[in-house]
Formats: C-alpha cells, sequence, structure tokens
C-alpha cells in the first residue's frame, strides 16, 4: 500500500481526530507538519484552493475533510470499524454533530479571551492577530457564538454525553466508534491545549473517564515526512484511491468531465477548481494539475460542500 500521509499541525484539534483513527486502527504513517494560518503554499500545490486541516494524501489521491479521510481509512483498514453495523447511521449523524454544533460551542467557550490569552502565551503579540486574522477569514459571513450562550451550549452537551455514556465506555458500546472521534477532538482541545478553560469538564467526570480510555488508543505509527518530500511523491505517482464508489450520482446537471469548483458550504469556503472525474454517492474527485504537484485527484465529501461549474 502507499503511504499514508497526513498534513496536519500539533494544535488541530480535526488533525487530532485523525490521528487518533490512525492509532485505533494501528496504522502506520508519515506526518507533513503545515502552517496553521495562511499562506500554506505546499497545501495549495495539492489541493488547489482547499486550506482547512488536515489533509490525507495517498500518492496522487487527496483526501479533504475529516468525515471523509474517517471513510478513506476505513476501505483501507476495516478494523476495528468507526461504523458499527448496528449503529453505522446513528454513529454518523453523531459525528455530524460533533463536527459541527459540538465543535463551535466548544470554540467560542475555549477561544474567549482567557483561553486565548493562554493559547498564544509567550508569543508575540503579531502571532496571535494574525490567527485571529486568519480564522475571521475563513468564518466570515458565519453566526458565531457568543461566550456566554456558549459556556451554557458546552455545559447541556457534556451533560449529554456523560448520559450517553451512563452504563458503557463508549457512546455506542463497548468499543469507539467515529461518534466518539468527532466528539473527542473539541473536548481534547479544551482539556489539553488551553487547560485554563478545562474546568468546565470536571462536572461531568464521567467524560473525562471515557476522554482517558481515548486517549490511550494513541496516534499510531508515525514517521516524519517533509512538504517537498510529500509534492514529489505525488508527482511521482499515478494515484492510489481508497474510494471504492464509483456509481454517478447526478444532482446538479453537471456531467463528468465538466470544469467545475467545490467549495465549503460554509467555514475555508476557498475553491478547488479542476475537472470532475466521479459525483457518486459520498463524494467529488476532481482532477487538477499542479506545475510541481503533477496530475493531482482532489476529493471532497457530498455532505458539507458545493458543486458547481467553473465560470469561463
Amino acid at each position: 500500500m502507499t503511504d499514508i500521509i497526513l498534513h496536519h499541525y500539533p494544535l488541530s484539534p480535526f488533525a487530532e481526530k485523525i490521528r487518533m483513527v490512525l492509532g485505533y486502527k494501528k496504522l502506520a504513517w508519515k506526518s507533513v507538519i503545515i502552517p496553521s494560518i495562511m499562506p500554506k503554499p505546499d497545501v495549495l500545490a495539492l489541493t488547489g484552493g482547499y486550506r482547512k486541516t488536515p489533509v490525507l494524501q495517498i500518492g496522487s489521491d487527496v483526501y479533504c475533510d475529516s468525515a471523509l479521510i474517517c471513510d478513506v481509512l476505513e476501505h483501507l483498514q476495516p478494523e476495528p470499524t468507526l461504523y458499527p453495523a448496528q449503529h453505522k447511521g446513528l454513529a454518523r449523524v453523531m459525528a455530524q454533530w460533533a463536527d459541527t454544533t459540538l465543535f463551535w460551542a466548544a470554540m467560542a467557550y475555549t477561544l474567549q479571551p482567557k483561553g486565548a490569552a493562554t493559547l498564544f502565551e509567550g508569543a508575540p503579540p503579531e502571532v496571535a492577530q494574525a490567527f485571529g486574522a486568519d480564522r475571521g477569514a475563513m468564518s466570515a459571513g458565519m453566526t458565531r457564538l457568543r461566550p456566554a450562550d456558549a459556556t451554557a451550549a458546552y455545559k447541556s452537551y457534556l451533560r449529554r454525553i456523560a448520559n450517553m455514556l451512563e452504563g458503557q465506555d463508549y457512546l455506542t458500546g463497548s468499543a469507539p466508534c467515529v461518534a466518539d472521534f468527532a466528539t473527542y477532538h473539541p473536548l481534547w482541545f479544551s482539556r489539553h491545549r488551553v487547560p485554563v478553560m478545562a474546568g468546565i469538564l470536571d462536572a461531568t467526570p464521567t467524560v473525562l473517564a471515557w476522554m482517558d480510555r481515548m486517549a490511550a488508543l494513541g496516534h499510531g505509527q508515525m514517521e516524519k515526512l517533509s512538504a517537498s518530500e510529500s509534492i514529489a511523491v505525488c508527482a511521482r505517482s499515478t494515484g492510489a484511491t481508497a474510494l471504492n464508489d464509483t456509481i454517478f450520482q447526478d444532482e446538479h446537471g453537471i456531467a463528468l468531465g465538466s470544469r467545475v469548483t467545490v467549495a465549503a458550504e460554509t467555514f475555508g469556503q476557498e475553491p478547488t477548481e479542476g475537472v470532475l472525474l466521479a459525483a457518486t454517492r459520498t463524494h467529488y474527485t476532481l482532477r487538477r494539475v499542479d506545475e510541481r504537484a503533477g496530475t493531482v485527484q482532489v476529493h471532497f465529501p457530498r455532505i458539507g460542500y458545493v458543486l458547481k461549474k467553473a465560470e469561463s
């Protein structure tokens, strides 16, 4: 199998979600550390526009969004599964809630002024300013929770998570599923990256015990790789796609082979342009050519992304 390459940075909650999945599945992977803010020229050489974290690369196939990355890792290593047969739909719906509603409440709570000051403690003021400006640009047009509202919501969500864990080790039973990993990463950010804000977790000791069980899964076997090496891997590869659904599902009246753009619905709306290779039940695939990376297949999930014909 061609190497699994994860483009990420240590502080990224969504990257922690994928690092944990790699650990759960006991996979070996290559780590490319990327900037947390723009510019990201090496990332864009692979994605063509998408700039969120993490990105998974296998040869010249580039997978965007942690939800799709989970599907890819499931195809590569089906056991232990992220999608238990008896709870497959529930696990996916819970994961989507955690990656959106729970995530934004946790971030608005954790990064209120006291938390943000701690996160950037010791760094020059311009570092925090640049990070704030970058995330502000990514969230243009979004409605953000105020800290007080986020705090109340986060407390309620933690109580609900604790209720789900009563009598069982994980959210849907005796083993972790995709919902556990999606729920874990915003809480991990509060507890481990901004510990001054972690007191909110103390009221739900069941959740803290679950987090300890999750953390014990580790991150798998990691080796470092440079960004230039990962781009060279892409340039010399002919593709090693791990997605096995290929049936065309046309919801837009856009034929395969058309020049299109794909962009996130909300946060981080920078579009990727390319030739539409696939539009299946679950994902889109675009082919694009980069002067450094060569021919790249860039993959996006359908849910949460917008497909349009490219402007001529």
